[in-house]
């Protein structure tokens, strides 16, 4: 067992996300790690769960991207063993509830003294007074809405679809709260996913996205699909799953005029948000 060091106070930031084999992710991360560390006055390191180290460096400015349990391994034999993980995720996903606490667990058998905290995700669906990052959402539809001239559009509040209902709970809130913001702005609200896991027990991720822009209300006149990503990847970027699902839609429904707002993550309030969830992670007990 390699020795424990002693490790400084001062904890290592980590803005984590999901990861992606698309270099705009990436770039992303780091422009928020960047932004988040301004507001915060501390370093943030962008890092990601997996698949970021496959993209070439060259397309990431000459330096690869990080991904979480190389880093944490080094930071622990480096004796930087205090650290603080900052979910870029809308709600707790089994990649922050799950993947995380357990490789940290692994590797405390070798640095038993890496203290490693999570900071909550985003949304906290038991707060449904905290209405902060569905007005950003709602201000992105109107932003589009405005850019191209739609009057009281349908909207969409489209996730990727995940097998944990905690998740699915998390979007639903984001549709309702969007719903009570608009008003009347909108004619109709809903909640979707891009896709779902086979089986009745995913049923909750339904309706699909193809599914609901077949639907009377969706399926003729003007259309916002709210993408409630944070970064741009294969799913929400240019050309991506999500765009390629409406451009579907629109083939088969002539009546349909279908605009989508972009990712979250450049919404300038995103930050202070990000340095709230900082700053209580910093206090939240440590992985056991």
């Amino acid at each position: 067992m390699p020795n424990s060091p002693t490790f400084p106070k001062k904890p290592v930031v980590l803005l984590v996300d999901n990861g992606s084999l698309e270099p705009a992710a990436t770039l992303g991360l780091r422009a928020l790690a960047r932004r988040l560390a301004e507001t915060a006055g501390c370093a943030v390191r962008p890092v990601s769960l997996l698949h970021s180290s496959a993209i070439a460096p060259e397309l990431l400015d000459g330096k690869p991207a990080e991904i979480l349990e190389p880093t944490l391994r080094a930071l622990a034999a480096s004796g930087q063993g205090d650290v603080v993980v900052v979910p870029l995720f809308f709600g707790p996903s089994a990649a922050v509830l799950e993947y995380v606490p357990e490789r940290v667990r692994h590797l405390r058998q070798l640095w038993p003294k890496l203290q490693v905290r999570i900071a909550p995700c985003l949304v906290e669906a038991a707060r449904p007074d905290d209405l902060r990052v569905a007005t950003m959402l709602a201000e992105r539809v109107r932003a589009t809405a405005k850019a191209n001239h739609f009057v009281q559009p349908a909207v969409a509040v489209v996730d990727h679809g995940s097998p944990q209902r905690a998740v699915n709970a998390v979007r639903e809130l984001m549709a309702a709260q969007v719903r009570e913001i608009l008003g009347n702005f909108a004619r109709n609200v809903a909640g979707c996913s891009m896709e779902r896991r086979a089986g009745p027990e995913y049923a909750f991720n339904e309706p699909l996205l193809a599914t609901l822009l077949d639907t009377p209300e969706f399926f003729s006149g003007e259309v916002i699909v709210v993408r409630l990503f944070l970064l741009p990847g294969r799913h929400a970027g240019p050309g991506g799953d999500i765009e390629q699902i409406c451009h579907a839609a629109a083939a088969r429904h002539s009546g349909v005029k279908i605009a989508l707002t972009e990712p979250l993550g450049t919404h300038p309030r995103l930050i202070p948000l990000l340095a709230e969830r900082l700053e209580a992670g910093s206090r939240a007990a440590p992985i056991a």
